[in-house]
C-alpha cells in the first residue's frame, strides 16, 4: 500500500485514537430527575393487575417500548401545589438501592424540588387520573378530561393552571415510595427515575385512558403475562422487569420492600441489563466515538456463555466486568467459554488480552478480523465463519442457544453479526447504531459491502437489534430498510453535487451533509467517498462534467 493510501485508511481509528490520547470521550450522558407511577388493583380471583403503557413508536428515546406513566421533571413542577407526601420515605435512609460500586447513579436526596407534583402531572398527561385534595367532582369529569386535552396540545395550560381551573391542588398523599432506579451510562437519554405504586380500584370514577401522542397504547395486565410479552419480543427497560417480577411473585405488600431496594438486580457492580432472555449487557466505558461513551460488552448463552466485544482499555472497567462475571457464574450458572469480536476496531477489543488472560478462554473472529489484529500483535484463536452455527449449551433448567454468525462487511472487513436463532434477535456490533452514527471509511470500509449486509440481515426479518452502543431496537427488519435507504438518499445527493460539477468530497460537503455539524465533516467526508466509490463501480459518474 502506498503511503498515500496508508495515510487515508484509518481517519476513523485516528479520531479514535484522539479520543484516547484525550482521555475519552464526552463522559457520562447528563442525569434528568424523573417519577413514574405503578397503579395497580386487585382481581376479584386473587393476583394483581398493572396499567402500563407503550410508547410511541415515533419517539426517538425507547420508541415502542413498554413502561410505566411518568416522564422528566419540568421547570413548573417545583411551583406545584403539593398538599401530603408519598407514603413509606421514612423508612429507608436517602441513596438506598444506591451502592457506590454502580457507576454513575450517585446518591442524592430521594425527593427533589418537584417530583410529586411531576408524579402527579405526568400520571393526570397520559392516563386522565388526578390524585388531587379535594378530588375533582363527578360532575366536573367531562371538564377535566377536556383539560388534559389542553395540556397536550402545543400551546395548551400547564398543570398548575388546570388545578387552579378546578379550585384543587395535587395531592401526594396515595402514593407509595418504591424505588429509584438510574439509566446506565450507555443511552443518550439518562433519568434518575423514582417510582410510586398507586392502588387503583376498578371502582375508581375514572379509569385511565391513553391518548394519542407520547403514548401509543394502554392496559390493565397480569405482572405475569406482562412479562411473557416482553419475553416474546417486546422490550421494557431493567426497572420495569423488575417491578414486574416482583409484582407476579410477591404483589405490592409483601414486595414493596424488593422494590425500594433493588440491589438483588445488581451482577456485582452492574445492574442486570437482560432485556433478552439469556443474553446480558455490560456497558463498558471506552474511547468510542462520541457522542457514544462506552461498548456494549454482551454475554450470550444460559450455561456455556459467549463474552462478544470487551471492549474497554480501561483497567477498572475490566476488573468490574470480571467481578460482574464471577456474579454471573455463581448466581446465574453462565459461565463464559469464548471471547467472540464482531471486528476488530479499538473500542470493541481494549478488553480482549486481559479477559483472554483472567477467563483462561479462547478469542473468535473473522479471518480478516483475525488478520488485522496480528499486525498490532493481538492473537485470535480460532476462526468464525459466514453461516456458522454455535451452540451455547444451557443449563438443567436453562436452555441451549444457537446462534448464526454472518459475515457483514461495510464497517469494517471481518465484520460480524451474530443471530439467536428461534428468537429473531441480533447483536449487530457495529452495523447498526443506536446512539451516534456508523462510519463507512474506505478502503476499510466499502459502501457496497455496507448496503449489502443491512440488507442480507434485513431478509433474516431480525425482531430486536442489539447494537455495539446505545439501547437496543426494535422492529430490526424495518430499522435496517430505513438504513438502506437513508443511505440512498444521501448518495442521490452526492450523485446529483456530481453532476453540477463538483468532483472533491470537500466541496460536496456544504451540500451532502449540510444538515450534520460541521465538527463531524472530516468523516462524512470519508462517507461521500466511499459513496462515489461505489457510483464510479457502477458506471454512475458522467466523466464529460455537468449537464
Amino acid at each position: 500500500m502506498s503511503e498515500e493510501a496508508s495515510q487515508t485508511t484509518s481517519l476513523y481509528e485516528r479520531v479514535l485514537g484522539r479520543v484516547a490520547e484525550s482521555g475519552g470521550g464526552p463522559g457520562l450522558p447528563p442525569v434528568r430527575p424523573s417519577a413514574s407511577v405503578i397503579l395497580w388493583r386487585s382481581r376479584s380471583g386473587g393476583g394483581v393487575q398493572v396499567f402500563w403503557i407503550r410508547r410511541a413508536e415515533s419517539l426517538p428515546f425507547m420508541g415502542g417500548w413498554y413502561a410505566f406513566p411518568g416522564g422528566g421533571l419540568s421547570r413548573q413542577d417545583a411551583s406545584v401545589e403539593v398538599k401530603g407526601a408519598p407514603q413509606g420515605l421514612g423508612e429507608l435512609p436517602d441513596a438506598a438501592g444506591f451502592p457506590e460500586t454502580l457507576r454513575g447513579e450517585e446518591p442524592g436526596p430521594d425527593l427533589v424540588p418537584g417530583i410529586a407534583a411531576c408524579a402527579i402531572r405526568e400520571l393526570f398527561e397520559e392516563t386522565g387520573i388526578l390524585l388531587s385534595s379535594p378530588a375533582v367532582g363527578s360532575e366536573d369529569l367531562p371538564r377535566l378530561a377536556e383539560a388534559r386535552h389542553e395540556t397536550l396540545e402545543k400551546n395548551g395550560p400547564g398543570f398548575a393552571e388546570v388545578l387552579a381551573r378546578f379550585g384543587v391542588s395535587s395531592d401526594a398523599s396515595r402514593l407509595v415510595w418504591a424505588g429509584r432506579w438510574t439509566t446506565p451510562p450507555f443511552t443518550p437519554v439518562r433519568f434518575d427515575n423514582r417510582f410510586f405504586l398507586l392502588e387503583w380500584p376498578a371502582e375508581e370514577p375514572v379509569q385511565p385512558t391513553v391518548l394519542p401522542g407520547e403514548c401509543a397504547d394502554g392496559e390493565w395486565i397480569d405482572p405475569a403475562a406482562a412479562l411473557e410479552v416482553c419475553r416474546g419480543g417486546a422490550l421494557a427497560a431493567p426497572p420495569i422487569l423488575h417491578a414486574l417480577e416482583v409484582l407476579a411473585q410477591d404483589g405490592p405488600d409483601r414486595g414493596l420492600g424488593r422494590l425500594r431496594d433493588p440491589s438483588e438486580t445488581n451482577l456485582g457492580p452492574f445492574r442486570r441489563i437482560e432485556l433478552r432472555p439469556g443474553i446480558l449487557l455490560f456497558p463498558v466505558a471506552t474511547h468510542t466515538l462520541p457522542p457514544a461513551s462506552t461498548t456494549n460488552t454482551w454475554l450470550l448463552g444460559h450455561g456455556e456463555a459467549a463474552l462478544v466485544d470487551p471492549g474497554s482499555p480501561i483497567e477498572a472497567e475490566n476488573e468490574r466486568l470480571e467481578r460482574a462475571l464471577a456474579v454471573a457464574r455463581e448466581r446465574l450458572g453462565r459461565r463464559v467459554t469464548a471471547i467472540w469480536l464482531t471486528h476488530h476496531h479499538p473500542d470493541h477489543i481494549g478488553g480482549v488480552e486481559r479477559l483472554r488472560r483472567t477467563l483462561g478462554v479462547p478469542v473468535l473472529a473473522h479471518a480478516q478480523t483475525a488478520a488485522r489484529l496480528a499486525e498490532r500483535g493481538l492473537k485470535v484463536d480460532g476462526e468464525i465463519v459466514d453461516g456458522q452455527r454455535i451452540v451455547l449449551a444451557g443449563a438443567p433448567t436453562a436452555p441451549s442457544m444457537s446462534i448464526l454468525a454472518i459475515h457483514t462487511p461495510g464497517h469494517a472487513r471481518g465484520h460480524l453479526c451474530f443471530l439467536v436463532e428461534g428468537e429473531g434477535t441480533a447483536l449487530v456490533g457495529d452495523l447498526v447504531a443506536g446512539i451516534g452514527t456508523i462510519v463507512v471509511d474506505p478502503p476499510e470500509g466499502d459502501m457496497d459491502d455496507y448496503l449489502g449486509s443491512l440488507a442480507r440481515l434485513a431478509a433474516l426479518r431480525p425482531g430486536v437489534l442489539l447494537p455495539g452502543h446505545g439501547p437496543a431496537i426494535l422492529h430490526g427488519e424495518q430499522k435496517l430498510r430505513e438504513y438502506i435507504d437513508h443511505r440512498l438518499w444521501r448518495e442521490g445527493k452526492v450523485l446529483e453535487a456530481w453532476n453540477q460539477g463538483r468532483r472533491q468530497p470537500s466541496e460536496m460537503l456544504p451540500e451532502v451533509y449540510g444538515d450534520v455539524p460541521q465538527q463531524a465533516w472530516p468523516l462524512a467526508e470519508r462517507q461521500i467517498l466511499a459513496h462515489l466509490e461505489r457510483l464510479r463501480r457502477a458506471g454512475r459518474l458522467d466523466p464529460a462534467g455537468p449537464r
